[in-house]
């Protein structure tokens, strides 16, 4: 997901265009106008360009290679130990990053108590997807989180009071019927990394709404305040979690490249939505489930049988057509919308 989970999950592109419109609206001279022009013209040029569909497919990558990383360390050490690592990576890049030209700006933010509270909530997400990653195939797990844009409608239905139409009822169906398909409540997998999988898709889906909330600001002190959350609590929890007496270099290696992987995976995302508008780049994310098929059967030879085949396509199906249906439903909304990538 891994756990994916936050430039995933944070979408900078449209993000920034909301942030540059207000400000441009603010200060018509400011030296900034010319990077807004540029910006919204590459995100409303009616066409996804091919680097950007690259940047989007190699941010899936990453991530895939992330949770792959993930699977095979969960099993030998602590999960909080690891999630640690890969925010504490994060922080660290994005302060070498922005920390030289932003400054104190960094951590501006008019709504301290919100981006605490979704910087908790994808902690809580990554920590349940990690462990899901313990017990479950790759591409399972994967797929059991691309639920998140059903989980989103029935929350914006509840949280943002948004209406409820036919067709979004029946692309939750569809949503709900896939993973129902992967699932399988009768089987042992159920019992064993399943729901583990699905809490971390109903606690992103809520991080993705609480996005939603912070539209107005900068998108680079949402993405800190991200990293910077997940790394200060699990720097709380460390003392207290089983520690390794000694870990094999290449294990320290693992744990160094997946920080960096997420890290690259976010900055990809950033590049790609500086070219493209989020609907348009949104059927590319599925690619992570092709991602973590393969690399689910070439690293650690599972491949998904035919129900599970079956109950991925319905999840990537009704995702794609979702996108599509709000995208005409309402094209403002659907530019600012968070696509599902599980970092």
């Amino acid at each position: 997901m891994v756990c994916n989970r936050d430039l995933s999950q944070l979408q900078v592109g449209p993000l920034l265009e909301s942030y540059l419109t207000r400000r441009a609206r603010r200060f018509p001279n400011a030296a900034f106008c010319p990077l807004f022009l540029n910006v919204r013209s590459s995100l409303h040029a009616g066409h996804v360009p091919p680097s950007a569909i690259l940047l989007i497919v190699g941010a899936v990558a990453c991530f895939s290679l992330l949770d792959s990383i993930v699977k095979f360390l969960a099993t030998r050490y602590s999960v909080p130990m690891l999630v640690w690592a890969r925010y504490a990576v994060q922080a660290i890049a994005i302060v070498l990053w922005l920390g030289p030209t932003m400054r104190s700006q960094l951590l501006r933010t008019r709504q301290l108590r919100l981006q605490l509270a979704r910087g908790a909530i994808l902690l809580v997400s990554s920590l349940l997807f990690f462990n899901a990653l313990k017990y479950l195939p790759l591409a399972e797990a994967t797929a059991i989180n691309y639920t998140t844009p059903t989980l989103v409608i029935l929350l914006s239905v509840v949280v943002l009071k948004e209406r409820m139409t036919p067709p979004r009822w029946a692309f939750v169906a569809a949503g709900l019927a896939g993973m129902l398909l992967i699932v399988r409540p009768s089987a042992a997998i159920l019992h064993s990394g399943a729901l583990l999988a699905l809490g971390a898709a109903g606690f992103y889906a809520t991080f993705q709404i609480m996005t939603r909330k912070l539209s107005a600001e900068d998108p680079r002190v949402t993405l800190f305040y991200s990293a910077l959350c997940g790394t200060a609590l699990l720097t709380l929890v460390l003392p207290f979690v089983d520690q390794p007496a000694e870990m094999p270099w290449m294990h320290i290696a693992l744990v160094g490249i997946m920080g960096v992987l997420g890290t690259a995976g976010h900055f990809l995302f950033i590049l790609a939505f500086r070219n493209a508008p989020a609907s348009g780049l949104t059927p590319f994310t599925y690619m992570q489930i092709v991602w973590a098929t393969l690399l689910g059967w070439g690293v650690f030879g599972h491949f998904p049988d035919a129900a599970a085949l079956a109950g991925m396509a319905i999840i990537a199906g009704s995702g794609l057509l979702l996108a599509w249906h709000e995208r005409r439903r309402a094209p403002v909304l659907a530019e600012t919308q968070e696509p599902t990538a599980i970092d």
